[in-house]
């Protein structure tokens, strides 16, 4: 089968395609067209290797049937190859008719089957690991790694291929694979400007966040990797902690919280603090931007958290309003002069432990930086960039460590 780059593909990418390297790892800005890339590549290759397979990975299963597998989808769509395949959910693989050949599709939180992956026919010669930042633990990576072994025909050969946005220049990501040189790894970093096919709204987003958010577009625009100066929180540790162990930690105690948002993303964290250890766990997330609070409302019943006290920004008294309404037990946080800077002090004297599955919040907190003013010079004000889940768990944590009669006031 043969595929123009240029007009499949679109430019920029030709290294990207063609390289043979044991691990092709490709950081980028959102729109960047990585993710779409990687997708034609993996279909166009069992083509140009009838005897290969292929596997997906992210960090949970729930989230590849609407990442990789719709991609994948997308990709079999635009080579023209819709008769060529059968894509299932359950099991959720695609299958190449005429040769048998497979994708498979599978989630770092089943560890055996990640470990014990055979295909019917041919050899498992190619990995995509999408969203590859939420894998915190090199351990899980080289796990897998290990697992892609074998011998595989002449002409063939196995390779990794990890794709992600660089939230933070602290992941193990960076010293592995782009501070090293190395003869078996290719990196690739792109922008939303490798994207032709960006239509002119699609682009005004992103002038439009270099001018109001230089830090978040660093990220999200030039693809380079988030560096925060002047970080609120310096004791956090990404750890997979059994949540029904922590649960029995004695004095424990629980509090689930919500910011408010429409534009900027509502979030709704979930945290334990063991004041005895000075431990703050964080164990789960929601964020969302663009819903009613009756969908909010809804959302916190299907996580199995209808029946818990939700602390809420005390600012939005109609949206509490309107929880209760449907028949959440929303209260108000507590806030008063200096209560932003008071929470963080509080929090500061804690270790902040997060959950792998909250990858939201993980990049939050990563990037939750002292704002500076017009001299470049940190100010005592949070930026209000990555706040949102910062925000939520200060009202949590408040709320459990300070007394009822405490007043900011």
């Amino acid at each position: 089968m043969k595929v123009s780059l240029q007009e499949t593909v679109g430019r920029n990418y030709a290294d990207f395609w063609n390289t043979r390297k044991r691990y092709r790892v490709c950081k980028g800005s959102r729109g960047s067209k990585k993710s779409k890339t990687t997708a034609l590549n993996m279909i166009h290759r069992l083509f140009q290797y009838p005897e290969s397979n292929g596997l997906c990975v992210r960090r949970y299963s729930n989230t590849l049937r609407d990442s990789v597998f719709s991609d994948l989808k997308w990709a079999i769509h635009r080579l023209g190859l819709d008769g060529y395949f059968d894509c299932t959910v359950s099991p959720m693989q695609i299958i190449r008719r005429s040769t048998g050949q497979k994708i498979l599709f599978r989630g770092l939180d089943d560890g055996l089957k990640i470990t014990s992956i055979s295909v019917d026919y041919g050899v498992l010669c190619f990995v995509w690991i999408e969203e590859a930042y939420e894998i915190t633990n090199e351990d899980d990576f080289n796990k897998l790694d290990m697992s892609i072994r074998g011998e595989v025909p002449d002409g063939y050969f196995k390779q990794i291929t990890l794709t992600f946005n660089p939230w933070s220049a602290t992941s193990w990501l960076k010293a592995r694979f782009f501070d090293t040189p190395d003869e078996d790894v290719f990196v690739k970093t792109t922008t939303w400007q490798c994207n032709e096919w960006l239509d002119e709204a699609d682009r005004n987003i992103f002038l439009k966040m270099k001018q109001s958010n230089p830090r978040r577009y660093r990220i999200e625009g030039d693809g380079e990797w988030g560096i925060a100066e002047g970080l609120i929180y310096t004791n956090v540790v990404c750890e997979d902690f059994d949540i029904n162990e922590v649960r029995k930690i004695s004095g424990i105690k629980s509090a689930f919280n919500l910011d408010f948002g429409f534009t900027d993303p509502n979030a709704f964290v979930c945290e334990m603090v063991d004041n005895a250890a000075k431990r703050i766990y964080i164990f789960d997330e929601w964020y969302k931007t663009g819903v009613t609070n009756k969908i909010i409302a809804e959302q916190i019943k299907s996580m199995g958290y209808g029946g818990q006290k939700i602390i809420c920004d005390s600012a939005e008294p109609k949206s509490i309003a309107e929880l209760q309404e449907e028949g959440i037990q929303a209260e108000p946080s507590r806030k008063g002069k200096d209560s932003v800077n008071h929470g963080i002090q509080l929090i500061q004297n804690y270790q902040i432990v997060v959950h792998p599955r909250c990858t939201e919040f993980k990049k939050e907190i990563d990037n939750y930086c002292w704002s500076k003013d017009k001299d470049g010079k940190p100010t005592d004000k949070p930026d209000h960039e990555f706040s949102h889940g910062m925000d939520s768990m200060r009202y949590g944590v408040s709320k459990i460590l300070l007394p009822d009669a405490f007043s900011f006031d």
